[in-house]
C-alpha cells in the first residue's frame, strides 16, 4: 500500500514507517519536525515538511494519491493539557479536521488513528476493556475522544474507515538499535528515569508512594514502542482486507509500579538514579492497564517486547548511542 504517515519523524511515527517498510508498504511522511527529527527519517521514504494546521500543506500532499494514512501527530502531555487546553483543541482537534477533510476530498478514505486510554479516564474495573465507559480526566484524553467521534461521524458522512488503537505509555526503542533519536522535552517515567542515569539530570521525583498497590507506587502499562508499531501495521491491513472500522485497545494485560521500573532502571544502568518520593499528583489513579484480547481476536496483536528489560535496556542503548554521537 502506498501510505501517507503523518507524523512519521516522531517516536513512535519512526517506529512505525519502519515497521510499514518492513512489510513493503511504500512511505512517506509528513511532519513538521516540531517534536520529530530529521534524524528518525528513512532515506528510502519521501519526506514533505508541513504543518497540519495549514491545509493547504496537507492537499499537497494528499494530491499525490494514497492509499491509507496514519495520524500521530497529535500533543500528548495530558499535565500540560490541562494548563494550556488552547494549544491542545487547535493542534488535535483543528489540526485533526483539516487531515479529515483534506483526505476525504482526495478520496484517500483509510485511517489509522493513534489514539489513548485516556479516552476512558478513571477505571471502573480493570483490565480496562474497549466497552469500558469513557469519561476522560483530562483534556488531552477528551481530545481523542472527540477525534474518535469525528470518525464516527466521517465514516457515515463520507465512507471512511478507521481503527483507533488506544494504549497508555509507549516506552523503549528500537530493539534493532536502529532508531535512537531522543523525544524532546519528556515527560514520561522511563526517558526521565534514563536522563538522570546518564546525568542530564540530578534526580527525579516520584509522585506518591501510598497508593493501594503492592508497593505504594503508582502501576502503570508501558508497551514497547515496537509492538506499537506493529499494532499500527496491523489495524492498516485489517483496514485494507475487511474494510472495516474498529477500536483496539493495546495492552500487556499487567503492569509495572513506578518503582520497579526505577530499581530494574538501576540494575541495568548500574546507575544510582536517585529519586525523591513527593506528594501525588491530582488525577493519577494507582492502577491503569488495558485488557487486549480484542486485539489478538481481531488483528492477531500481542505485545512481544514490552517485558521490563527489553523496555529498559532498548532505552538505555538508545541514550548511550545518542549522546555519545553528540558528545564528538
Amino acid at each position: 500500500m502506498k501510505v501517507l504517515v503523518i507524523g512519521g519523524a516522531g517516536y513512535i511515527g519512526s517506529h512505525v514507517v519502519k515497521e510499514l517498510m518492513k512489510k513493503g508498504h511504500s512511505v512517506t511522511v509528513f511532519d513538521n519536525l516540531s517534536s520529530g527529527l530529521l534524524q528518525n527519517l528513512f532515506k528510502e521514504n519521501d519526506f514533505i515538511a508541513g504543518d497540519i494546521l495549514h491545509p493547504e500543506n496537507l492537499d499537497s500532499a494528499f494530491e499525490r494519491g494514497f492509499d491509507a494514512f496514519i495520524h500521530l501527530a497529535a500533543f500528548k502531555a495530558a499535565g500540560e493539557s490541562m494548563i494550556k487546553p488552547e494549544k491542545y483543541s487547535v493542534n488535535n482537534i483543528t489540526g485533526t479536521l483539516n487531515i479529515l477533510n483534506s483526505a476525504v476530498s482526495h478520496d484517500c478514505k483509510k485511517m489509522v488513528f493513534s489514539s489513548s486510554a485516556a479516552v476512558f479516564g478513571e477505571p471502573q474495573y480493570l483490565p480496562i476493556d474497549e466497552n469500558h465507559p469513557k469519561n476522560p480526566e483530562n483534556y488531552y484524553g477528551y481530545t481523542k475522544l472527540s477525534i474518535e467521534q469525528f470518525m464516527a461521524w466521517y465514516e457515515k458522512l463520507r465512507g471512511l474507515k478507521f481503527a483507533s488503537l488506544r494504549y497508555f505509555n509507549a516506552a523503549g526503542y528500537d530493539v534493532d538499535g536502529e532508531l535512537y533519536g531522543l523525544e524532546q522535552n519528556p515527560a514520561n517515567l522511563l526517558p526521565i528515569v534514563m536522563e538522570v542515569a546518564c546525568g542530564m539530570r540530578e534526580k527525579m521525583k516520584i509522585f506518591g508512594n501510598d497508593y493501594d498497590t503492592r508497593d505504594g507506587t503508582c502501576i502503570r502499562d508501558y508497551i514497547h514502542v515496537t509492538d506499537l508499531a506493529t499494532a499500527h501495521v496491523k489495524a492498516l491491513e485489517y483496514l485494507e482486507k475487511n474494510d472495516e472500522s474498529l477500536y483496539v485497545n493495546l495492552g500487556t494485560e499487567k503492569g509495572t509500579t513506578v518503582t520497579e521500573m526505577i530499581e530494574a532502571a538501576r540494575r541495568i544502568t548500574g546507575k544510582p538514579i536517585p529519586a525523591d518520593y513527593v506528594e501525588r499528583r491530582p488525577g493519577d489513579p494507582a492502577t491503569l492497564y488495558a485488557c487486549a484480547k480484542y486485539a489478538y481476536e481481531k488483528l492477531g496483536w500481542k505485545a512481544e517486547h514490552s517485558d521490563i528489560d527489553t523496555l529498559i535496556g532498548s532505552t538505555w542503548n538508545a541514550y548511550q548511542k545518542y549522546l555519545s554521537e553528540n558528545r564528538r
